[in-house]
């Protein structure tokens, strides 16, 4: 059965995407912990991040690292925070948090916004996205 990341990439679930390859998706957290916290997927389903291989996860790394980048330059914070923990989906994800506190690299703490905002971030992350 397909995951909801899989279901987001073949878009059957709508999502705002910010970045796409051949081998990765990128896309806002619907429920984020900042304005511009971002979720990048493999769009082959594996369940864990170590069960890539090690040129996949290098892949998935590197188009991170360039997520990352287009989202310092399209949403301020102090820095952008990653993280990999994938309990809630069974789909290898990578989370890239706009941060301005610690407090918002906590997962208990979301931040709520308009689906005008959400496309408005989108669009600017996707707009600096360089590949």
């Amino acid at each position: 059965m397909s995951t909801i990341f899989t279901k987001i990439i073949d878009g059957v679930i709508p999502c705002y995407k910010v970045a796409e390859n051949d081998d990765y998706f990128a896309f806002l957290d619907i429920n984020p912990n900042s304005k511009g916290h971002t979720l990048v997927v493999p769009k082959k389903e594996e369940n864990k991040l170590f069960d890539l291989t090690e040129d996949e996860y290098l892949k998935l790394m590197r188009f991170s690292y360039k997520v990352a980048k287009a989202i310092e330059r399209a949403v301020p914070c102090e820095r952008v925070g990653m993280t990999v923990i994938g309990l809630e989906v069974p789909h290898v994800h990578v989370h890239l948090i706009p941060l301005h506190t610690m407090a918002d690299a906590n997962f208990s703490k979301k931040e709520e916004l308009s689906p005008e905002l959400f496309k408005e971030i989108a669009n600017e992350i996707s707009r600096n996205f360089k590949a």
